[in-house]
């Protein structure tokens, strides 16, 4: 079956512990629809307890067993609703792919004297300020823990930067230690050095450290069994790092863990690829270029070249690394890198993913499901923000898991309508798909001579007309303006 995963969140996901629940009782549904992995948020304890997505991480052995940040559960629910809902999900045969974040921690439980230096926030390799010294929440004991699982103390010789000093501003401070007065190497000069990203910047030169995050990982494998990993914030965190992590960990499970790192650099190919060959292709990667062509092209309408859809995408240039992707909880509206693709495009995104035989396509759980939430845009107005599920999003899935087979064949030469078919192969029939970002097409292509006399219908119901294939296999597909249209044998 084709690799399909879904992201089973969103950044404004219900709390009150119901994911979990509710993932174990779509299993079945997700199967149906062909999807072969599933995404989940950090399932660990964040700073803000139960109302916390999780990207705040405060105890990484927290899986919502402790009472720690005024509650048990997570957001998401019990260390034991989580361990049901992967039960469920592999019984059909679905992956998990848990999300990991080791950048920075959140929360600390007491406070730490130590040496820092300001850095200006838009150049951190520039210091602006004598040696300080300042009190900032740098010890972690987790007290709900009592040890369990693990008795390492963090403190301040495990971080390279904060973003808090009792009593004083809110800043960037370098941590003055041992392991050096320069931030962690980076793969790129964003902002001088983007190591320190949020709250307390984890130091991955400390060997202590690592070797925690080390056991962590093995500790993490042994609960749940997962069979993937999601890495946050990779460009704020040592290529060396994960590296070695990745393989420890797929040494110590004696399993080829699959992982996918999130590098988001939207129009920088270069920098995507500059990351899989300083990592060795140890992971894949998101396709934030393909993302951001999505969303210009949605914005752009009829004057988007179509040909271009793929230009400077990881998808064309490197599909083995490439996770492809039309959104997800960072660039969903109301987010800090908002780049929602829109609506009317959305189809045709999806078919581009979906239908084609390069990358590894994720669905977004508003896209499947819905969304409605409230927040504050950047002005500090609150917005409703109403997310429909994608017109045809089911049987575009069931069209990738039963029809998206075999040789494919390109027909790119419109600005305005893209076409291509897969052939299928000897399990299944294959299909022939149509996009248009403007007028009503009919499109020519070769299906191939098995195909000689059969006839297509749209199995998405865009056209309720019915396409033969001629004694030549050739046959006229056609779509509506603005749409997509998947034709398949009768």
């Amino acid at each position: 079956m084709n690799p399909t995963m879904i992201q089973f969140f969103h950044w404004y996901t219900e709390g009150g512990g119901k994911l979990w629940k509710h993932a174990e009782q779509q299993s079945s549904y997700l199967a149906e629809l062909g999807i072969t992995s599933v995404w989940f948020p950090p399932a660990y304890k964040g700073t803000d307890g139960e109302h916390s997505v999780g990207y705040d991480a405060y105890d990484l052995f927290d899986l919502g067993e402790f009472d720690q940040k005024n509650s048990v559960a997570t957001k998401y629910g019990t260390k034991e609703d989580y361990q049901k809902a992967i039960k469920a999900l592999k019984e059909k045969n679905i992956q998990v792919i848990v999300d990991i974040v080791l950048g920075h921690k959140g929360g600390g439980d007491e406070l730490e004297k130590f040496k820092v230096v300001k850095v200006d926030e838009n150049n951190r390799d520039k210091i602006i300020s004598d040696a300080i010294e300042i009190e900032s929440y740098t010890k972690f004991t987790f007290p709900g823990r009592k040890k369990k699982y693990s008795d390492f103390e963090w403190n301040f010789t495990c971080f390279s930067g904060v973003d808090y000093a009792e009593g004083k501003d809110s800043h960037i401070y370098k941590i003055l230690s041992e392991y050096g007065d320069d931030w962690e190497e980076m793969i790129d000069d964003e902002k001088g050095n983007y190591d320190y990203l949020m709250f307390n910047d984890v130091e991955h030169r400390n060997p202590h450290v690592r070797e925690e995050l080390n056991k962590w990982a093995q500790w993490y494998f042994e609960q749940t069994d997962f069979d993937g990993v999601r890495l946050d914030a990779l460009k704020h965190i040592s290529f060396d790092f994960y590296k070695e992590w990745l393989t420890l960990l797929r040494s110590n499970s004696g399993k080829n863990i699959f992982a996918v790192g999130e590098y988001w650099a939207p129009g920088y190919l270069n920098l995507l690829q500059k990351y899989i060959e300083a990592t060795e292709g140890c992971m894949s990667l998101f396709d934030s270029s393909l993302q951001n062509n999505f969303c210009n092209a949605s914005k752009e309408g009829a004057s988007y070249d179509f040909r271009r859809i793929f230009d400077e995408t990881l998808t064309q240039a490197d599909p083995m690394h490439s996770v492809s992707l039309v959104d997800n909880h960072d660039t969903q509206p109301l987010q800090d890198l908002e780049a929602p693709v829109e609506y009317w495009f959305k189809p045709l995104a999806y078919a581009l993913i979906l239908l084609r035989e390069n990358g590894y396509p994720c669905v977004f759980y508003p896209d499947l499901y819905g969304a409605h939430y409230k927040d504050f845009d950047r002005e500090g107005n609150e917005q409703e923000i109403f997310l429909d599920k994608v017109d045809g999003i089911e049987e575009l899935l069931k069209a990738r898991k039963d029809n998206a087979y075999g040789i494919q064949r390109d027909y790119f030469e419109d600005a305005n309508c893209l076409g291509w078919v897969r052939e299928g192969d000897e399990e299944h029939s294959g299909c022939a798909v149509v996009l248009s970002n403007k007028d009503a097409y009919e499109k020519p292509m070769e299906m191939g001579e098995k195909y000689v006399g059969k006839i297509f219908y749209d199995r998405l119901g865009r056209s309720q007309e019915k396409v033969t294939i001629d004694e030549n296999g050739w046959g006229n597909f056609p779509v509506p303006a603005g749409n997509v249209s998947v034709w398949i044998v009768e």
